[in-house]
């Protein structure tokens, strides 16, 4: 078993629920802390979790000083593009300001390993067809430079202060617990998958597609695809790699496979067996037409691949609604 104690700051939500789940069947003790204001306790599966936000330092200060934190993944934060442009003040002060409590509170506590939770989004609009970590950082919504920001700070405190990283930039996580275990405990989703799925459990079997004259094949956004528990396992090599080397790094997680909204929901009525209306809608505001990653870093250095496909992830999707 090891014996390593990692905090999982928003671990009650999506990625972060799978990421504690797998951290905890590997035999690291984790802690989960989180304000629940989009995850749910439900689906903290394993360790120990701790109701609080990641802007409070009082709170952190305990956290911290009660138990041998050896490292932090952090999920927290506002992830809604859309929102993030409407509200940008929420998305800076959740994902800015509240990510620079937490690293003062792991510098007065010696804790100096973190995994960030990054995103593609950062990139902006694509000047090729598959994006490497050295791609032009041009992000086009408030969301997109929120997280760049905190990468920024990551690599000051790096040089300034010792401590070690791993950021990792996911395109479009989809897909849930392929053991049936952990359920999706979310009272609403704005992903396409996930919204397609609760959309044919409540009956109402059609989606708005939102921009239908992008230059693409089909005229609907590219994104890549990539499962859920991909995403876990790298966070799990990526902790290793953390826990043995003192360079910090950056990796793109995706599949290298660009799936429009129209071939997703192709695949949704192959995996469901329903028709699905679809209803034509208009773009929306800091929306890039493609977004697909190339993964070859991760490959190399990490050696993670992807294991799961579309139609897997959509299955595993509908089986945590069920």
């Amino acid at each position: 078993m090891n014996k390593k104690t990692v905090l999982i700051v928003g671990g009650a939500g999506f990625i972060g629920s799978h990421v504690n789940k797998l951290l905890h069947q590997s035999g690291y003790h984790t802690i989960v802390y989180d304000n629940l204001s989009s995850g749910k306790k439900e689906a903290v599966i394993g360790g120990v979790c701790i109701v609080g936000d990641m802007g409070d330092e009082k709170a952190l200060n305990k956290l911290f000083s009660s138990y041998p934190i050896d490292a932090v993944m952090h999920f927290a934060g506002c992830i809604d593009v859309e929102g993030s442009v409407k509200h940008p003040q929420r998305h800076y002060t959740n994902n800015v300001s509240n990510t620079l409590v937490l690293l003062d509170v792991m510098r007065k506590y010696s804790v100096e390993s973190l995994i960030f939770s990054s995103t593609a989004a950062i990139y902006g609009t694509p000047q090729e067809d598959r994006i490497k970590e050295d791609h032009p950082k041009n992000p086009i919504n408030p969301y997109g430079r929120s997280k760049l920001m905190v990468e920024t700070i990551l690599k000051d405190f790096s040089l300034a202060y010792g401590l070690k990283y791993i950021s990792l930039r996911y395109f479009n996580a989809a897909g849930g617990d392929p053991e049936g275990v952990l359920k999706d405990y979310k009272d609403r989703d704005d992903h396409i998958i996930p919204m397609i799925l609760r959309n044919i459990r409540a009956g109402k079997e059609e989606i708005t597609v939102f921009g239908t004259d992008y230059l693409s094949r089909d005229g609907t956004c590219v994104r890549d695809y990539i499962h859920v528990m991909d995403l876990a396992e790298a966070h799990l090599i990526a902790l290793k790699k953390l826990f043995n080397e003192e360079r910090s790094k950056v990796y793109n997680l995706g599949t290298g496979k660009g799936i429009t909204v129209r071939e997703v929901i192709e695949a949704t009525e192959k995996v469901t067996g329903k028709k699905i209306s679809v209803i034509n809608g208009k773009r929306r505001t800091g929306d890039p037409v493609c977004l697909v990653a190339d993964g070859s870093l991760a490959e190399k250095e990490l050696d993670w691949r992807p294991k799961y496909f579309l139609e897997e992830m959509i299955n595993d999707a509908w089986k945590a609604l069920n």
